[in-house]
């Protein structure tokens, strides 16, 4: 069988990139094609209590921009040894709710930290685990903002001042130009069943593993 790919979804807080994973990993259970989600920061014990500490200690505001880039690296580096990169050797779907991307835009672009080094950073953390595909979903601040209205605690990135959020959405799509091979721009604003076929049809041409799977004809639902 064909090597699963290891997919990964970006974007800005309310760009809908989550609900598309769960889409997408549906589908793959309907069709029992094998599958690993993760979310950053996450995914093991460690990265989540990471996670806690980026998004909800209550001390977190006065956190430097220095001590979220390490904070972020070393929950990724804990992910990618403990559960990304053994399911990617084992032949599983890796779909990543974002990646090392989200440190290049976030910390690198729009906390304008020496981009140099945080691309070592990334680099030394993830090795030769790099994204077969990556999908940014691209959404404007005000679609973005009326999506994250919703009726539950906002976390510390999601409370960022708009000013930072039109540095992320740029350098999202900086990378997209730069990286046009891997990285895929999807306009994000639209029905959220047009992206997910949208998003399915551009796997099924890439990665013929899906289209040989013998259970079903996947790409034709």
């Amino acid at each position: 069988m064909r090597r699963l790919p290891f997919i990964t979804f970006e974007g800005s807080e309310g760009c809908g990139k989550s609900t598309q994973v769960q889409r997408l990993a549906a589908r793959l259970e309907r069709s029992g094609i094998p599958y690993l989600v993760t979310r950053e920061p996450g995914g093991t014990p460690i990265s989540e209590t990471i996670r806690d500490l980026l998004q909800f200690a209550p001390h977190n505001f006065t956190m430097t921009p220095e001590a979220e880039l390490l904070l972020f690296e070393a929950s990724r580096s804990q992910l990618v040894r403990e559960k990304i990169k053994p399911a990617v050797e084992r032949g599983v779907c890796v779909i990543a709710d974002r990646f090392f991307d989200s440190t290049t835009v976030y910390q690198g672009a729009a906390r304008n930290l020496d981009r140099e080094m945080v691309e070592r950073l990334n680099v030394f953390v993830v090795g030769d685990c790099v994204p077969d595909i990556t999908f940014v979903l691209d959404v404007d601040a005000a679609t973005a903002e009326s999506r994250m209205q919703q009726p539950r605690k906002a976390d510390r990135m999601e409370q960022q001042p708009a000013e930072f959020y039109d540095r992320v959405r740029e350098a999202y799509r900086e990378l997209a130009r730069r990286e046009s091979n891997r990285v895929v721009l999807i306009d994000g604003s639209g029905n959220a069943d047009e992206i997910e076929t949208e998003i399915w049809k551009i796997l099924c041409v890439r990665f013929p593993a899906f289209t040989a799977n013998p259970q079903s004809a996947i790409c034709n639902q």
